[in-house]
């Protein structure tokens, strides 16, 4: 029994430790840990030996992952009072349409242009992160009307394509628009959910008789990859939590701006083949 399972042990040990990192970012910068999950998974999935479905098995699951991790670092951001509950109630709805249509595009675009399109969106965020200042911001409130629905579908689009929480974005936008860094990241870890669910529905669905996936795989999400990182993300997030609420608002921004620069440049690497 042990040796059958002993070309698995990497990938367990890999996906340990990708679920405990992304379990401390998600909710240090209430973000799914997206950012951290996907280029893990598609790294490993690859190294077994599905290169063919690695990029989408990868956001999959992350989605998936990203519905627990990110209601359970809502949860702490919560009891300290940094979740705008009337921006969750307005925009999640909205979010959500635009998760579903991301998976949905998703869907049909080949390996190397997600890897692209996930490295090089976040690296524009990233840039945003480190080099704009903490106190510019576009304006003091949050868009509504036809502004709320074209800026939190596309949101939710992104996020859907990226195999992403809404943090990457969320947090951005609402720091532009007048939001602390801290409320920004405590709301943001509630969008999460909000993407993550529908959106990897849409990666099971799509991936139905596709060959060369994993197994124990339904459509492109697989099932121990997803217990697996469930487990050690939700166990990590609170303490994520905790530390956010230590660190000033610059550092935040800055640390939070280094983590994303770099998984960003490494993904545009693979993405050209270098």
């Amino acid at each position: 029994m042990i040796e059958a399972l002993t070309p698995y042990l990497p990938m367990l040990a890999a996906l340990v430790a990708a679920g405990a990192f992304a379990g401390l970012i998600a909710g240090l910068f209430g973000i799914g840990g997206g950012v951290v999950i996907v280029p893990t998974l598609a790294f490993v999935f690859t190294q077994l030996g599905y290169e063919s479905v690695a990029m989408h098995a990868a956001i999959g699951c992350s989605l998936a992952t990203i519905v627990a991790t990110s209601i359970r670092s809502a949860m702490s951001h919560h009891k300290r009072g940094a979740v705008d509950m009337d921006v969750v109630k307005g925009w999640v709805p909205w979010i959500m349409v635009g998760a579903v249509a991301g998976a949905a595009i998703a869907g049909y675009l080949p390996g190397p242009a997600l890897r692209g399109i996930f490295g090089a969106i976040l690296l524009l965020v990233s840039l945003q992160f480190i080099l704009g200042r903490p106190d510019w911001k576009l304006r003091d409130s949050l868009p509504t009307g036809i502004g709320r629905f074209s800026i939190a579908s596309g949101l939710g689009a992104l996020s859907g394509i990226m195999g992403i929480g809404g943090g990457v974005f969320g947090v951005t936008l609402m720091t532009l628009c007048g939001h602390s860094v801290h409320r920004a990241v405590g709301t943001a870890a509630a969008f999460g959910a909000a993407i993550g669910l529908p959106a990897a529905i849409g990666y099971g669905f799509t991936g139905f008789g596709v060959d060369g996936r994993p197994p124990l795989s339904i459509g492109y999400l697989n099932i121990p990859a997803i217990l697996v990182i469930a487990l050690m993300t939700t166990s990590l997030a609170p303490v994520g939590a905790m530390l956010a609420h230590k660190l000033n608002a610059k550092t935040l921004r800055r640390v939070f701006g280094c983590v994303m620069i770099l998984v960003a440049l490494n993904m545009v690497r693979i993405a050209l083949g270098f």
